[in-house]
């Protein structure tokens, strides 16, 4: 019914920048709040960025200044876009769609994760 698939990830220098990118397929109604986790290598998930419909964003100190989070309504598409990168930004990067979608003759609202797009940093 409703998939996530992400793209963008890759390897890039530090100062660098990537764009990933996060589209929901299926009969969506609406993107009731976007976010981007990230697992950083022996470290629990975290939250990146959120954003909720109507509201402003908001993001973890680490990346404040430095990460984008964005949305297309149109494409149900979400964006992360990242600059000035940092070896420490290093991780898998997961989108989490809070969905109002159409599924099983009903209108239903669940949480969806994506699989995860490797963001490497060098130094």
């Amino acid at each position: 019914q409703v998939q996530l698939m992400e793209s963008g990830g890759g390897l890039v220098q530090a100062g660098g920048s990537l764009r990933l990118s996060c589209a929901a397929s299926g009969r969506i109604f609406t993107i009731n709040t976007m976010s981007w986790y990230r697992q950083r290598p022996g470290k629990q998930r975290e939250l990146v960025a959120t954003m909720s419909s109507g509201s402003s964003p908001n993001y973890a100190d680490s990346v404040k200044g430095r990460f984008t989070i964005s949305g297309e309504n149109a494409k149900n598409t979400v964006y992360l876009q990242m600059t000035s990168l940092k070896p420490e930004d290093t991780g898998v990067y997961y989108c989490n769609l809070d969905l109002t979608y159409y599924g099983d003759s009903a209108i239903n609202r669940n949480i969806f994760w994506g699989q995860g797009t490797q963001v490497t940093v060098s130094s």
